[in-house]
């Protein structure tokens, strides 16, 4: 990987193991802080507040600041508000800690994957964004269980405190490597905002919403499906969860390759692959063996539809302002993620049953592919009669 691609994945890392990691320490965070599980769990809530409404906000504010000085500013930022929470004296100042930070997550991803994106020739953009992307593989496969690892032997606070060593690296590396001239600014604000009325990328948003839900109304519930199931013990599960992490790892790298091929029927192709693996998992659960190979399966559809998600906002606005698109989406992402994990939970309360909970995963994956195909016929619709499909601009047309 080349190290400017190298440095934007390592900010990556870091961002991400900061949001997934909360959730393995946040026991030691309520014993040492004096309040409930649920009071500490609103640290997660409040973080992904701050991703979903604060993030296209930053983004916006920051339309006109060039690339390299906006990530190492973000870097900066994000480094205090981890600082802050390794010295927090109580629960509000922990919490602000965890706002400051959540405040540079969007705008931090969005403008790492537009800077790597201008990185490398033309039709290898996804390419590119699936190489950033490792970070946030790496963040759940490696991240995490150190993180959490850290918290077990020296307290939560070591965490947060090597979060931010590692941002420092990374924001070193930055400042080392990345071109200075890395993807000039040449949009104004209302040039972004108007970019978010184009009708590709108002679906290639709603894609991500529904891929999204889809994941996570199955995934939030693998752990029960498991061992109440498929019958493996607790301990196991930990085993199983890093065979979805590996799957996810080749995911990336193989969905990046694909989508710079073929774009939309790699979308396609892909999101139909996410479906079918969650409907058969639902279906063969209580088969140990199968079950596994599914769970590997599952990884790999989740990642590998990620960098096809982010490049067609990128083709979709090609010539115009992505950064604030590509927040938007990364917005996305966590209302999908949210509101497949409420979903699934609705369902259990209506009694469906785990496996019919996974099913239903597979179902919003469905409908997420026939929405990704009509958007594959409608872009050579308009390929063919070499005109620009109604309300897009010329530039959006695919190539």
């Amino acid at each position: 990987m080349p190290f400017p691609l190298f440095a934007l994945m390592l900010c990556v890392f870091s961002v991400g193991s900061a949001e997934l990691v909360i959730a393995g320490i946040l026991p030691n965070i309520a014993q040492d802080n004096g309040i409930s599980l649920a009071d500490a769990g609103l640290l997660v809530t409040a973080y992904a507040i701050g991703v979903v409404i604060g993030g296209p906000l930053v983004t916006l504010a920051t339309s006109r600041m060039s690339r390299k000085p906006l990530i190492l500013g973000l870097m900066g930022l994000f480094i205090a508000g981890n600082v802050l929470a390794a010295v927090a004296p109580g629960y509000p100042v922990l919490m602000a800690a965890r706002v400051i930070s959540a405040l540079t997550h969007c705008t931090l991803f969005a403008v790492c994957i537009v800077v790597a994106s201008s990185l490398v020739p033309a039709g290898k953009e996804a390419s590119a964004v699936s190489k950033v992307a490792v970070g946030l593989n790496l963040a759940t496969v490696l991240g995490v269980p150190l993180g959490v690892l850290l918290d077990q032997h020296f307290g939560w606070r070591a965490t947060f405190w090597a979060v931010a060593a590692l941002s420092a690296v990374a924001a070193l590396l930055v400042a080392l490597f990345l071109p200075g001239h890395a993807v000039p600014v040449t949009a104004a604000a209302v040039e972004e905002l108007r970019v978010l009325g184009n009708r590709r990328v108002q679906l290639a948003v709603a894609i991500t919403v529904v891929a999204m839900a889809a994941v996570f109304t199955a995934y939030t519930f693998l752990a029960p499906l498991l061992t109440d199931v498929a019958g493996f013990r607790p301990a196991t599960v930990t085993w199983l969860m890093l065979v979805f992490g590996i799957g996810s790892l080749f995911g990336n790298l193989i969905g990046g390759r694909l989508a710079d091929r073929a774009l939309m029927p790699a979308l396609v192709g892909i999101l139909a692959a996410l479906a079918a693996a969650l409907v058969l998992l639902a279906a063969v659960a209580p088969a140990q063996w199968a079950c596994v190979a599914l769970m590997f399966a599952f990884g790999v559809a989740y990642f590998a539809v990620m960098p096809g998600l982010q490049a067609r906002i990128l083709t979709s606005v090609a010539g115009g302002a992505p950064t604030l698109a590509v927040a938007v989406n990364i917005s996305a992402f966590n209302i999908g993620i949210a509101g497949g994990a409420w979903l699934g939970g609705a369902l259990l309360d209506l009694g469906t049953g785990l496996r019919l909970v996974v099913a239903a995963g597979g179902v919003l994956a469905g409908v997420a592919m026939l929405v990704a195909l009509g958007e594959l016929l409608r872009d050579r619709r308009a390929a063919r009669y070499g005109g620009a499909p109604a309300g897009d601009a010329p530039e959006a047309l695919p190539v």
